[in-house]
């Protein structure tokens, strides 16, 4: 069963720009970006070590870069480049008119 809810405006994604966002009872943000015309949603925080990645997250690419210890993380799958054993978690997204909602479960 997944848990669906609304992130944002679609309006509010900028094609390859990070945009996090506050949802209610949700500890980290959610981060969206759109690349190629997709939609890309992730949690705020870095898996490697609980950084926040709306102050320290960076895209390169189709890759984001935590700058804090650098780990980079491919986002179209969530693997980590270098560390096999951590993933970046994706919400899957859908857009219902104009809004965006992710599903967390």
């Amino acid at each position: 069963m997944a848990l669906r809810v609304r992130v944002c405006e679609l309006s509010e994604i900028v094609d390859h720009e990070l945009r996090g966002f506050l949802v209610t009872g949700v500890t980290w943000p959610v981060m969206v970006t759109r690349l190629d015309g997709v939609l890309i949603a992730f949690p705020g925080v870095c898996p490697h070590d609980d950084v926040s990645l709306v102050d320290y997250g960076v895209l390169r690419d189709r890759d984001l870069v935590c700058r804090v210890h650098g780990y980079h993380f491919d986002l179209d799958t969530g693997r980590c480049d270098h560390m096999p054993g951590i993933a970046l978690r994706r919400y899957r997204v859908t857009v219902v008119g104009t809004e965006v909602w992710v599903d967390l479960l």
